[in-house]
């Protein structure tokens, strides 16, 4: 296998989400290593978030697994259930279509890095149980393009 030069891979800095969602994400950073190498199956995204900065809304994908392994820093896990930290090693993993949402929050005072897997399944959709936005299957991710998000009702943004 080919080493990936990641100085030369596709870097991306904030969020695709309509305002004033994308604003706790606007200085979240990944560099899209699965693209880098060509992978059409399933995404990898070294992700960095500064102080005070999340990865993403709190959300759940119908058809997409979803798996993070911590690299530096410290993060807290939302869920459902409660907050979680996680710590270099550590790991969580999320299955498609279970309706529990999810997202990391730095709350420390240094950046963290992060590797994020998940499927690149073209007909993807989910929801944000804390507001009134869905991502639908023509949302941008990697290669694919749309805004794709629309209220729950289904009006676009």
């Amino acid at each position: 296998m080919p080493k990936i030069d990641i100085a030369q891979a596709q870097r991306h800095k904030g969020s695709s989400y309509p305002p004033p969602y994308d604003e706790p994400c606007k200085e979240r950073e990944a560099v899209r290593l699965g693209l880098a190498a060509g992978l059409t199956q399933f995404g990898v995204n070294l992700t960095t978030l500064p102080p005070g900065v999340w990865a993403s809304q709190r959300h759940w994908h119908a058809t997409e697994d979803e798996f993070v392994y911590m690299i530096t820093g410290e993060l807290v896990l939302i869920e459902d259930k409660g907050e979680t930290i996680l710590r270099p090693g550590d790991c969580a993993a999320w299955p498609a279509g279970v309706r529990k949402g999810h997202h990391l929050v730095n709350r420390s005072s240094a950046s963290a890095t992060f590797l994020v897997v998940g499927s690149r399944r073209d007909d993807d959709w989910g929801e944000y149980p804390d507001i009134d936005l869905r991502f639908n299957p023509d949302r941008y991710s990697g290669n694919r393009k749309g805004p794709g998000f629309s209220h729950k009702d289904g009006t676009p943004y």
